[in-house]
């Protein structure tokens, strides 16, 4: 079975890992400048790489359709430049899953595949998609949603360590993005952890580096840059999350209950 995923950020990765460890093809959709900042596990870093590892798992940059069908016949994630979806048509895959967590639907529709899966707030199951996967941290992280919506977006990160806005990163100003320290770095509050400008950003809490832009990158002002893990453990930054593997079993139940449904034999 064909998983077509819409983006190959941290979470998008969480959820092809766990399909790729069951069996599934899976080709990852990206834009040509990706910007996610938890980079030691996301696919996208193939984008700028060449190749992307998480978990021994490592995704391929494809150029062309038969690049594409080469990679996943080797068993390997294919990760390809397409903001816009137009390789929908193209590959047609099986399932088809929405994970650019723009917190507003993009442009996916309901007849993209025969299963389509959104993950986060912005869509309808029944409307644009057939489930939609909780992504909000609490009770009901990680649930398949045949009916309705995801919680709506708070606008505060959820709490991790009990710190919500305060680890996170935002740029300053509009401008290139220049990272003084490597993800995996531990912080104090106070550190300048990178600068957008000349103007720095500063760690407001102590914690491990966990997320940070790459290194160049023009950014809007407001963007976030980076992302500090109050638990101080730094392995934590080269594993999938938590939440990218709760968002990644809710994906997994979706598609096994919609086999169970249709009796799909493949």
């Amino acid at each position: 079975m064909l998983v077509l995923i819409r983006g190959a950020g941290d979470i998008a990765t969480g959820v092809a890992v766990r399909l790729h460890r069951c069996g599934f093809s899976i080709l990852l959709t990206e834009l040509p400048n990706p910007t996610a900042v938890r980079r030691t596990v996301a696919f996208s870093e193939a984008v700028y790489r060449g190749t992307a590892s998480v978990e021994g798992i490592t995704a391929r940059l494809c150029e062309t359709e038969v690049e594409v069908r080469d990679t996943l016949l080797r068993g390997e994630p294919a990760v390809i430049v397409d903001p816009a979806g137009d390789c929908i048509s193209a590959y047609r895959p099986d399932v088809l899953v929405d994970a650019m967590l723009a917190k507003r639907n993009l442009g996916t529709r309901i007849s993209d595949a025969p299963l389509v899966i959104a993950l986060g707030p912005g869509f309808t199951a029944g409307v644009d998609c057939h489930c939609v996967v909780e992504t909000m941290r609490g009770h009901t992280l990680g649930r398949c949603i045949y009916t309705g919506s995801a919680l709506p977006n708070t606008g505060v990160p959820g709490s991790v360590g009990r710190y919500t806005r305060e680890r996170v990163l935002y740029a300053p100003a509009a401008g290139v993005f220049h990272a003084h320290q490597p993800i995996g770095a531990m912080v104090a509050a106070g550190d300048t952890v990178a600068d957008v400008g000349g103007i720095s950003i500063r760690a407001e809490i102590e914690g491990c580096l966990r997320g940070i832009l790459p290194d160049g990158i023009s950014v809007p002002a407001g963007m976030k840059a980076g992302d500090i893990d109050p638990r101080c453990a730094r392995e934590h930054c080269f594993t999938v999350s938590d939440k990218a593997l709760a968002i990644g079993g809710g994906v997994l139940e979706a598609i096994l209950h919609w086999q169970a449904e249709h009796e799909v034999h493949h």
